[in-house]
């Protein structure tokens, strides 16, 4: 796994529009990439490909493409966390505290 616990204390980049800009432009041969080894990148019912989650997130210095960092996860799950992500940079927040040795495998 990428990391051992959800949050550090990374600041954020200046340069996060060129990050998202080479996840974009790098996304499909990255699923074609992850899926010779793993199998076929997951997709919904009706076809639709899985959102890849970046687990050290581009805002603070993730690296866009990096085999270790993107993992694929339903629409409904990458929302929430999208939404609880910005808790593990508020202080004294609860995502502070260092969580499990594989905080992706259940």
């Amino acid at each position: 796994m990428a990391i051992t616990h959800c949050c550090c204390d990374y600041p954020k980049v200046t340069n996060l529009q060129q990050r998202r800009d080479k996840w974009d432009n790098a996304r499909e041969r990255f699923r074609d990439e992850w899926s010779s080894e793993f199998g076929s990148w997951p997709t919904t019912a009706t076809g639709k490909v899985w959102p890849g989650h970046h687990i050290f997130d581009l805002a603070h210095g993730g690296p866009p493409v990096a085999p270790g960092n993107v993992v694929p996860v339903p629409g409904d799950v990458h929302k929430v966390f999208n939404d609880e992500y910005p808790a593990c940079y508020a202080p004294g927040g609860k995502w502070l505290t260092p969580g499990p040795e594989r905080p992706y495998s259940d």
